[in-house]
């Protein structure tokens, strides 16, 4: 069945590995960490197997190189492959497997981090959870090179064969300091006329596509638990979700209601690759204790 592909020589493991540490990494300095000989390996065995297969698998792309199509596609294929023995391994040795979760960061410290804590004494051995700070674009991309395990999302329609299961929904609000004016109107026309003080998660923001990118803020922060901590100097104003509003310092901020943006009901999902499950059967019953144990995280 497989003669042709072991009629010469050019194809192993140790250069299928060559392609995806290269295509991750950006480039081959980057993927040998500058050692000049594994520059060399690495620039070669590539070359062995672009040769082999008679197809061009990497091309250069500014000061980096970046994997062509038919590099993507033999990436791919090379990653399930591994990935497969990779977990027969560990099966045979009773080795502990780590899941790799990616979601925003707002959503690792407010509810992934506490569901994993709790679901360790209740799962028991046999599994390790690696967190990742990511966009919902780089969480899509990255479930289909099958470099995560899984991941939580805001879109709910994700590319094949990606699936979502929702975990809870919730709502965004416009918080700001009450020594602003106690009537609303001001604070909501200064928003809408984008003269408004905010504090902004513009990364998070940009995952719900829903404010225009002309939004200017004072302070740009990496998450939303950065901007409340940046609206608590009572000096800027900023969008939260609501299990984020400042319910200990009501006194000092006011809700703004804003229609178009109170309207708008957002839902975080639970993203994974089918592909992942064939390969590790192990990761269906992971995938279970996540869902139900993040819905109740976010339903409180």
């Amino acid at each position: 069945m497989f003669t042709r592909l072991f009629a010469e020589s050019g194809l192993s493991l140790d250069r299928l590995r060559a392609l995806l540490e290269v295509g991750a990494a950006g480039s081959i300095v980057k993927a040998a960490d500058a050692d000049p000989v594994r520059q060399s390996q690495y620039s070669r065995q590539i070359k062995e197997l672009e040769d082999f297969f008679r197809a061009r698998l990497i091309e250069r792309q500014g000061k980096g190189t970046r994997l062509t199509a038919s590099g993507k596609e033999l990436a791919r294929i090379s990653r399930f492959f591994l990935m497969g023995l990779s977990n027969f391994q560990r099966g045979c040795l009773a080795e502990e497997q780590t899941f790799r979760i990616g979601a925003s960061a707002t959503f690792i410290r407010q509810f992934l981090l506490p569901a994993l804590s709790a679901l360790a004494p209740v799962e028991g051995g046999g599994a390790r959870y690696a967190t990742e700070t990511a966009s919902d674009q780089e969480i899509e991309r990255r479930l289909h090179d099958l470099t995560l395990d899984f991941g939580v999302v805001v879109k709910a329609t994700l590319s094949r064969p990606l699936q979502t299961r929702a975990l809870g929904a919730w709502k965004l609000e416009l918080w700001v300091p009450r020594a602003w004016g106690q009537s609303e109107p001001k604070p909501a026309q200064a928003f809408t006329a984008g003269q408004l003080p905010l504090a902004l998660a513009r990364k998070e923001l940009d995952d719900l596509d829903l404010l225009p990118r002309e939004q200017e803020a004072i302070l740009e922060c990496d998450g939303f638990l950065e901007a409340r901590a940046a609206m608590e100097s009572r000096q800027l104003g900023a969008l939260l979700p609501a299990f984020l509003a400042p319910a200990k310092s009501a006194k000092s901020f006011c809700r703004v209601h804003l229609p178009d943006l109170d309207s708008h009901a957002f839902n975080f999902h639970l993203a994974w690759n089918p592909r992942l499950l064939r390969l590790n059967p192990h990761a269906a019953r992971r995938r279970d204790y996540l869902a139900v144990a993040l819905a109740e995280r976010v339903a409180r």
